[in-house]
């Protein structure tokens, strides 16, 4: 006696919408997480702005000063008397920049004060942070 399949089997297909829509998704998400992962040396501050603002290397140093006269030097409080102590002990100053994130309501006195500080520690090269309009 033979049995006969009351169906035939069906040819199998691979979707390849739901796989593109998989591979956009990983996309965004390795895009999205490299963004996290970027190194922010300074604090979030008021920049001024600027019209000729270029961007600079990631791999200098960076002083911070908010508007209530706080100094950051990579994200640590220091005062302008421990500034100086701070970046002599720093190897390579002649060839980093001290990228100075000033906001724009602080007072020029403390940046100046900061800057002296910094060419008495050895720092020879400055660059003032600055936004695009």
């Amino acid at each position: 006696m033979r049995f006969h399949r009351s169906r035939d089997l069906k040819r199998t297909k691979i979707e390849i919408i739901p796989m593109i829509d998989t591979m956009f998704f990983l996309l965004v998400f390795f895009m999205l997480s490299s963004l996290a992962l970027t190194k922010m040396m300074g604090m979030p501050v008021n920049l001024p702005k600027a019209a000729s603002a270029t961007r600079m290397q990631s791999d200098n140093f960076a002083l911070t000063i908010d508007k209530a006269g706080a100094i950051y030097l990579d994200r640590t409080p220091v005062t302008v008397d421990t500034l100086r102590d701070r970046l002599a002990g720093q190897p390579g100053l002649k060839d980093k920049v001290l990228v100075i994130d000033a906001d724009e309501s602080s007072s020029h006195g403390l940046v100046v004060r900061c800057i002296d500080a910094a060419r008495e520690a050895g720092v020879t090269r400055f660059a003032i942070a600055t936004q695009t309009p």
